[in-house]
């Protein structure tokens, strides 16, 4: 466990959320049309406030990063994009889920090396499997 803004917050990204506190945020791999219809999508639809038609960013308590459009490379610019997000809103915690491991069909050891600048950030929680990855890369 750790504490962040003065709550008790996992160590690690469950493997399943079904409910968030207020500041709270899901971080889910979605595909750029936004068709949240699978996996980690249909839950930040049906659960967190993600919108049908938007593959990117924030929306409601979720946050969809792309992983459906090619490559680890076509990720990475997305994965940079919530880093910088997430570092602008302290007042947030978000938990990054397995993206791209699921429906996408990457490995944990291709996309865990997309988040170690996550690592350091104290409002950033991630997947267990990523940063035993990600410690293993510094």
């Amino acid at each position: 466990m750790r504490t962040y803004q003065h709550i008790p917050r996992p160590a690690f990204t469950p493997d399943f959320i079904t409910e968030l506190k207020p500041d709270e945020v899901f971080v889910f791999g979605s595909n750029l049309a936004g068709s949240h219809g699978g996996g980690a999508a249909y839950v930040a639809w049906r659960k967190f406030g993600a919108v049908m038609g938007q593959g990117v960013g924030l929306q409601g308590q979720s946050y969809a990063i792309p992983t459906m459009q090619g490559g680890v490379e076509t990720i990475a610019p997305y994965v940079d994009e919530f880093i910088a997000f997430a570092q602008a809103h302290p007042e947030l915690f978000f938990y990054v889920t397995r993206i791209g491991c699921g429906i996408a069909g990457f490995r944990d050891e291709e996309i865990a090396p997309l988040f170690l600048a996550a690592r350091t950030l104290e409002n950033v929680c991630l997947p267990e499997s990523f940063v035993k990855i990600v410690l293993l890369t510094l």
